[in-house]
């Protein structure tokens, strides 16, 4: 064990001196994540709706859609709604953006409601708020189509023969909705862009990062440092062992480094630690373990690092670390789930909604799967060749 220790030191000091470690696990993630997180919008974010009305009427219709509908829709924190009293006053706070929709019901609209005659509801949007304006208008023209929807019912009761037209109004206001909407939660979360684009960083580089440690073997024997290394009184599974331990340490040491860098300086929001954690160590054994394979293949340290930077970038694309997979077509996202990224950037994401450490059970366990797998396809390609001197 201390033999291992001492070679995966050695191993770490000479990264550590030619500063190419440093570059591919720490410098280069962490400048595109702040790029892509600077010119990417956040598509994820969420926006305030602003309403307000006037009620001029104070009738029975439009009372009920000023304290039965709107009180629901703020409750929901869907939206925020103000009282005005004053027309101008409010249109000014329209105009200037402070409210992003007013509702605005004319003096004798229930009457000319009840009398059958119609009425208009005014609705007022701010030009830079469209979004907000058509939700206004969509939660207007519900409660509009159920008191069309009332009133069409008591006129056909009432031509069928129907004498008291008050019971009738009062049994079709209480029949149930024909379309309820109601809240689900999707498969899996999305990460805001700057969280998003700074793990997808991380778990980008860190396949570059851990090829280090696992193609060193092949740099021992090709400047002739491995009979040396075979020839001392220690076992061949210290050599594997120092060679992956210091992959391991660089890996989890970039990814941990790049955590805390992208919180502090750009505000990244990774999660629960515990969890992290837990998905981090995943991920770094997952890339040793396929970096290994493609190095036991390889039979000079220069094929080893090219083929091993094709699989980096090509993981790395079909898992979805340089854009959301719920923007991919069905069949690369389902895809994507063939590489460590995706069950990785699936663990974050389910892990934001702060639903505990259960949701990173399936994606760490799916990620040391393809680690077991690939160690022993690794061990089983290069026995009796890989520590040949």
């Amino acid at each position: 064990m201390r033999a291992a220790f001492v070679i995966a030191g050695k191993d770490l000091s000479q990264r550590i001196r030619d500063r190419s470690a440093i570059l591919l696990g720490l410098v280069a993630p962490l400048g595109l994540a702040f790029i892509f997180s600077a010119i990417i919008p956040d598509t994820t974010a969420s926006f305030d709706v602003s309403l307000a009305y006037v009620d001029q009427d104070g009738g029975e219709i439009s009372s009920g859609f000023i304290s039965g509908v709107l009180p629901d829709i703020e409750a929901d924190e869907l939206a925020t709604v103000e009282p005005y009293t004053d027309l101008d006053t409010a249109m000014v706070d329209v105009e200037s953006g402070t409210t992003h929709a007013l509702y605005v019901f004319p003096d004798g609209f229930t009457d000319g409601v009840l009398a059958g005659d119609g009425g208009s509801v005014r609705l007022v949007g701010n030009v830079d708020h469209s979004i907000s304006t058509q939700i206004a208008d969509a939660i207007l023209s519900g409660y509009l189509a159920e008191i069309d929807a009332v009133g069409i019912s008591v006129d056909a009761a009432m031509r069928s023969g129907a004498q008291d037209p008050t019971a009738l109004v009062a049994a079709a206001a209480q029949s149930p909705d024909a379309v309820v909407l109601v809240d689900t939660e999707a498969a899996s979360r999305e990460l805001d862009a700057t969280t998003f684009f700074s793990a997808g960083m991380a778990v980008f580089f860190l396949f570059f990062t851990v090829q280090f440690g696992v193609s060193s073997l092949l740099e021992e024997r090709f400047y002739g440092t491995l009979p040396r290394l075979l020839g001392a009184p220690i076992s061949r599974w210290s050599i594997l062992g120092g060679k992956a331990t210091s992959s391991f340490i660089l890996g989890l040491t970039s990814m941990v480094v790049l955590a805390v860098a992208t919180t502090l300086l750009i505000g990244a929001e990774w999660g629960n630690p515990a969890g992290v954690a837990i998905l981090m160590i995943s991920g770094v054994l997952a890339a040793i373990g396929i970096m290994a394979v493609v190095a036991v293949v390889s039979k000079t340290p220069e094929q080893a690092a090219n083929w091993q930077s094709i699989v980096a970038v090509l993981l790395g694309l079909l898992g979805g670390t340089f854009f959301p997979l719920s923007q991919a077509p069905p069949a690369l996202a389902f895809f994507s789930k063939l590489t460590p990224h995706a069950w990785f950037l699936q663990g974050l994401g389910d892990l934001s909604a702060g639903d505990g450490l259960s949701v990173v059970v399936i994606p760490a366990l799916a990620m040391l799967t393809f680690f077991v797998v690939t160690v022993a396809i690794a061990v089983l390609a290069g026995r009796g060749r890989v520590l040949a001197p």
